[in-house]
């Protein structure tokens, strides 16, 4: 048929991942500590374990916990423990760090155990456009997985992808 519009990338062997498909279901929640800390600074142990003690943590259910104080106090890491220790029944997941280092470490187990296998000695495009946060450390991650098996890698649409590495 003249002027029938083929797919040529549907065709190939071209294989496309989008780490959005990947990106874990959940609340993401910033804990800031401050509000525990005498005038935002300073930490009382006898208080500081009274606030643990009697905080909800059941709100937390299933959801991801970026742990931080937000200003220029020395907080020791047991403060950080006894809070992710009540969070250990509700929460999916608590790290010290911002929302930004959840996402990255979140993003760095799950391309740890991804089955990469499919991929073995084929053109992959890492998708570049996203609408969730997929941070660019997990584009790391998972292009220096994908070259040992990879014939090709691109970053980008199949239509206007980067090329960033070929087998030789």
């Amino acid at each position: 048929m003249e002027g029938e519009i083929i797919n040529r990338v549907a065709n190939s062997k071209l294989k496309v991942i989008d780490l959005e498909d990947y990106y874990p279901k959940g609340e993401r929640v910033l804990f800031d500590i401050k509000e525990w800390l005498l005038e935002g600074l300073v930490l009382r142990e006898k208080d500081f374990r009274a606030f643990v003690a009697e905080h909800d943590w059941s709100k937390y259910q299933d959801c991801y916990v970026a742990l931080q104080c937000s200003t220029d106090a020395i907080v020791p890491d047991w403060a950080y423990m006894l809070i992710s220790i009540e969070l250990q029944a509700y929460a999916k997941l608590a790290i010290i760090g911002s929302l930004s280092d959840l996402e990255s470490i979140l993003y760095a187990e799950i391309i740890s155990n991804l089955d990469v296998s499919e991929f073995q000695g084929l053109p992959v495009i890492i998708k570049g456009c996203s609408h969730k946060p997929v941070p660019s450390n997990a584009l790391v991650l998972l292009s220096q997985k994908l070259k040992p098996i990879t014939r090709s890698i691109m970053f980008g649409e199949a239509c206007s992808s980067v090329p960033l590495y070929k087998k030789r």
